[in-house]
């Protein structure tokens, strides 16, 4: 097994999971808020990759951060290089692939939210940010826990976006499910056998994480189809 590739994939699921977490939450409290055309509009677009082909988003992404765009000029003069076929760029096309499965599930626990405890400790004098971290928080814990697996497990199955964003670029943006690409075409199926093991393990503890939690068992079959 292409060990290097393993680590790249590690490293960008659970950059991807962290970032995405620190914007899921804020985006999914605010749709789970109200309703209305923005909220609806917003949350189609966040919604948008679980119907896109990736090589779609990927391919967008591809000439979006090239330096033929002024945001791939902008992106190249901060950064000191293009963001294309390196791991910046794939961490920018992780976040908006994955980021369905990071606020959908956020969005069902927090809309299951019972209002009067958050309208009490208003009441109280709580600032809204105290509000959401001592009240709303702890009441959706696996929410939160199914959001950040579904992120980090669904990052590290990645191939479209990866391949046409990143390429495969041994220690840059070769993850291990183009590894396992590489592996059976080049015909060695007992590698691809154990790169894919060890896929579908991560897959399977994932999900025994969110099915173990007592909390999380009823939550976590609703919020299966939803981010289906």
């Amino acid at each position: 097994m292409d060990v290097e590739a393993l680590w790249l994939t590690l490293r960008l699921a659970l950059s991807t999971t962290v970032i995405l977490l620190l914007v899921a939450l804020p985006l999914a409290w605010w749709i789970a808020s109200g309703k209305s055309v923005a909220r609806a509009f917003v949350q189609a677009m966040v919604a948008l990759p679980l119907v896109l082909p990736p090589t779609v988003l990927g391919f967008f992404l591809l000439v979006m951060l090239g330096p033929l765009t002024p945001v791939g000029r902008v992106l190249m003069r901060v950064v000191g290089h293009p963001l294309a076929f390196s791991f910046g760029g794939l961490l920018v096309g992780s976040i908006l692939y994955s980021l369905p499965f990071a606020v959908q599930p956020l969005v069902a626990g927090f809309a299951g939210v019972d209002r009067e405890y958050v309208e009490a400790a208003a009441g109280l004098g709580a600032r809204p940010g105290k509000v959401f971290l001592s009240v709303v928080l702890p009441m959706t814990r696996a929410s939160l826990l199914t959001s950040s697996v579904l992120a980090f497990t669904h990052t590290v199955g990645e191939f479209g976006v990866v391949l046409m964003l990143g390429g495969n670029i041994p220690g840059a943006t070769r993850t291990l499910s183009i590894s396992l690409y590489d592996l059976v075409q080049d015909g060695n199926y007992a590698a691809a056998n154990r790169t894919a093991l060890v896929l579908v393990g991560f897959s399977l503890l994932a999900l025994m994480a969110i099915y173990l939690l007592p909390s999380a068992r009823k939550l976590a079959g609703r919020q299966a189809d939803v981010v289906r």
